[in-house]
Formats: structure tokens, sequence, C-alpha cells
């Protein structure tokens, strides 16, 4: 039986901080939540694709959440960026227990954690094997997690983003609302323009199709998603050129 060959051979995984909290616990960080995720990863890992991660915060800190409850937004942004920090070391630790080794790369420099983003370095470690996680989002506040991958993907010349969300793909409406909402098993970015579908922030959005960068929104919750993505499968919704 033919081994399946990935379908892409660098990607850049996008997060959410809630991706690492058990539905309905109160750990904004469950150790075994993050094991799985990090066993996800490594099953890519081991198809030979190089994997980058940019994570949020959502699960500790929402600036935007604090900015509208009166709090200085660049301040909650700032603290929102601290935020990727903890969850991207928490998901480092993971990968490592489980062999892969594993860079962190900070846009704000804390050296006794994490290393300065300096894309040379990123796209080496890529090259030996490693995987990355970018965290502190661009180091700036007012972008979202969402721009964070589509720069760093643009970066380091990343084939795809793999954006894992709660739902099963881009819809037309909301799915958690309307019952007839229509799933997209692809669409282009200026359909996705034209029918204000919410596939990521408009800067985020603007950025991958400048680039001509990919994404592929997918539920997170289904274990082997993330793989099947990778090995060029049917799943979610792909947003292309």
């Amino acid at each position: 039986m033919a081994t399946e060959s990935p379908a892409y051979k660098r990607i850049v995984l996008k997060l959410s901080g809630e991706a690492l909290q058990e539905r309905g616990g109160r750990d904004n960080i469950s150790p075994p939540i993050v094991r799985e995720v990090a066993e996800r990863i490594k099953q890519v890992h081991d198809l030979g694709v190089q994997v980058a991660v940019v994570i949020g915060g959502g699960n500790i800190w929402r600036g935007m959440t604090a900015a509208g409850r009166g709090m200085d937004r660049t301040t909650a942004d700032y603290m929102g960026m601290l935020a990727t920090v903890i969850n991207g070391m928490a998901l480092k630790s993971a990968l490592e227990e489980l062999g892969v080794q594993t860079r962190v790369q900070s846009a704000i420099e804390m050296k006794n954690v994490a290393e300065p983003f300096i894309l040379g370095r990123a796209i080496r470690h890529l090259e030996l094997g490693r995987a990355v996680i970018f965290v502190a989002g661009t180091g700036n506040p007012y972008f979202s997690t969402d721009t964070t991958a589509a720069l760093r993907a643009s970066e380091i010349r990343a084939d795809v983003i793999l954006k894992a969300t709660k739902v099963d793909g881009v819809y037309d409406r909301d799915p958690n609302v309307d019952p007839n909402a229509q799933r997209y098993d692809q669409v282009t970015f200026a359909e996705a323009l034209e029918k204000r579908l919410r596939v990521m922030d408009s800067t985020a959005f603007s950025l991958c199709m400048d680039n001509k960068i990919p994404v592929v929104v997918f539920d997170m919750n289904k274990p082997s998603n993330i793989r099947d993505v990778v090995l060029g499968r049917k799943v979610g919704t792909l947003v292309s050129n």
C-alpha cells in the first residue's frame, strides 16, 4: 500500500488560545488538551512537513474585550501578547515531551523564555526539522493573531495557513444561529470579500490575498483533521485565488 504524500511542504497552523482549554473546564490551560494538540501536530511533523504555529491568547486574556470595558487599548493588547507567550511555552513543552524539537520565537524580546523573532533563524529551524511557535503577535498593538499568521506565513513563504476553529469551515451565515447556513467547500478570496464571509480579519485577509497564500478553515475538534488537510484530503473550506 502506497504511503500518502503531503500536499504541503511548509505550513502555518493558526490556533486559538481556546484550543488549549477543556470545554466547560475551569483551567485556562489544560495539560491533557495541550498534549492532544501536540500529538496532532506531531502526526503532521512526522510526515516530513515543516510546521510553524501561531497561537492566540484568548483563553487567558482578550485585549479587545478589555478595551471595550474601558482599559487603554494599547495596554490591553500588550497583555494579550504576553498571554500568547504562556500558551506557546505550554505547547513547546508538550511537543518536546513527544520528541519534537521546538523553538519559540517572540516578537517582543524576552530572552529568558523565547528567542527573538529572526526570519532567517526561523527558516533554518524549519529546514532542520524543528517546529517553530511564533508568539507575542506582531509585537504591535491593534493587530490580531490572524494577522500574525498571515504575516509570518508570508515571511517564511509557507504553502498554506491552516486555521483551526470551532466550526467545520466557512459558512454563508453563522451556523450556530441559522441551521440553514450553507458551508463552502472552496471559495476564492474575491468571492469571500464580495459575500462578506468571515474568514479572517480584514488585515490578515488582505495579506493572504496579496501574497497568494491559501487558507484552509477547519474544525479543530476532530483529531484527524490537521493530518487530513496536510495530506490534501477534502476537509473544511479552502480559500484561495
